[in-house]
């Protein structure tokens, strides 16, 4: 059979550990056989962000820009338990997610991915909840620090126009840990634009949330962005009848856990990386979570939504079989060539992403499937938990057929 050919290349950012493992084994048993993939690759693994000072992760994001559409592996965001880990680390470098989101200024759309077989832990729940998370700032891009003795901590803008202004955050008798994060106007009109956008294009209601009881300057620029734009979008909801509205993030979380599911829940950025996982967990696992990165001018970025799943790695190194869920980075592979499909005009490279989809789909509504799903099934379906491997193999042999 002759390979599909791609014109423009995909953006292909490694990761580290079991992720990374798993992500030349989908490669070489369920894409290259048929694919004649072109790829700018860029190693985004721990080891070589620290080599080049973390410009590998820059450089990823603006081939990102360049191409249009990128697919990246799950990536370690070191702490100081991975500084003792990696001692040839030089410096606790920032999430790769981080800055490519602020390099992209884009939002985040995550939607689990659903099995007749396993029902929701929350059994009211009929329909997948999209999150839709902001990509831009909050803690992401927060200076933090650390103080041994008593004093004040005061945070000062200086305009550009010699303007100034200055507030005190606190005054403390003893040691302290402070943190100061930032927005931008620009970044959460995009965010709105981008919610509204594919709220209209996948006809779902749109719900969003933040604290501005509390952050009333900062959660509140939040709200009253979103009220502005949504006045440009007003009429499609009504000619659709859908529905946006805002809530407070607690009341929210109330409302999704009532609710029958079915709808988009924007979050801030924090707020979307805990509550896609909850979703993500409650609907089955967090290997079975889609997340796509959508730019303001149409860019595109897929990747996984879980981590590098680092207790399966240390026992893959020990040589031992894991039954490591590839589902999650399958899916970043046949979004990104789905997506490089549709804009170069490929319909067999649509058509072979969709077919892969569906040979995971089959091959888990068989009751082939990795030890984290096993349990979740419902009574009476007969699973049977495989290694990774085997899994990929099945898959192999479904999409073959």
């Amino acid at each position: 059979m002759e390979k599909i050919r791609m014109t423009t290349p995909l953006v292909e950012m490694d990761g580290d550990e079991m992720t990374r493992i798993l992500w030349r084994m989908i490669k070489d048993k369920l894409i290259l056989p048929y694919v004649d993939l072109k790829t700018e690759y860029y190693d985004l693994g721990l080891l070589s962000r620290n080599a080049t000072k973390d410009q590998v992760t820059v450089d990823a994001a603006l081939a990102n820009i360049k191409y249009g559409v990128a697919v990246k592996c799950a990536t370690i965001t070191p702490n100081r338990q991975r500084m003792e880990e990696y001692p040839e680390l030089t410096e606790m470098w920032k999430s790769p997610n981080g800055t490519i989101r602020a390099i992209l200024d884009g939002t985040v759309f995550r939607a689990p991915i659903t099995l007749s077989c396993i029902k929701p832990v929350v059994r009211n729940w009929e329909k997948p909840i999209t999150i839709a998370r902001h990509a831009y700032g909050d803690v992401y891009k927060a200076a933090d620090m650390y103080t041994e003795v008593p004093g004040e901590c005061v945070m000062t803008f200086k305009g550009d126009d010699g303007s100034e202004k200055t507030v005190s955050v606190m005054k403390v008798d003893g040691p302290a840990v402070w943190q100061g994060m930032h927005n931008k106007d620009s970044s959460i009109r995009s965010f709105a634009r981008s919610c509204f956008q594919y709220a209209i294009d996948t006809k779902q209601d749109l719900w969003f949330s933040t604290k501005d009881t509390i952050a009333k300057t900062y959660d509140g620029r939040f709200k009253a962005i979103f009220e502005e734009e949504f006045e440009n979008y007003r009429k499609s909801f009504d000619d659709l009848g859908i529905e946006y509205f805002y809530t407070l993030i607690d009341d929210a979380v109330a409302r999704v856990i009532r609710s029958k599911g079915g709808y988009i829940w924007a979050c801030k950025n924090y707020d979307g990386d805990v509550m896609s996982d909850m979703v993500s967990t409650a609907f089955g696992s967090l290997a079975m979570m889609t997340s796509v990165l959508v730019s303001p001018d149409g860019k595109y970025e897929y990747e996984a939504a879980h981590g590098t799943v680092t207790r399966h790695y240390y026992k893959y190194l020990k040589g031992e079989t894991t039954s490591t869920n590839p589902m999650a980075t399958i899916f970043a592979w046949t979004g990104a060539l789905n997506k490089r499909g549709e804009l170069d005009g490929i319909p067999e490279l649509c058509a072979f992403a969709k077919k892969l989809e569906k040979a995971c789909m089959d091959t888990l509504e068989a009751g082939i499937m990795t030890k984290d799903l096993v349990a979740l099934t419902e009574p009476g379906f007969e699973a049977r938990a495989v290694n990774s491997e085997e899994f990929l193999a099945a898959i192999a042999e479904r999409l073959e057929d």
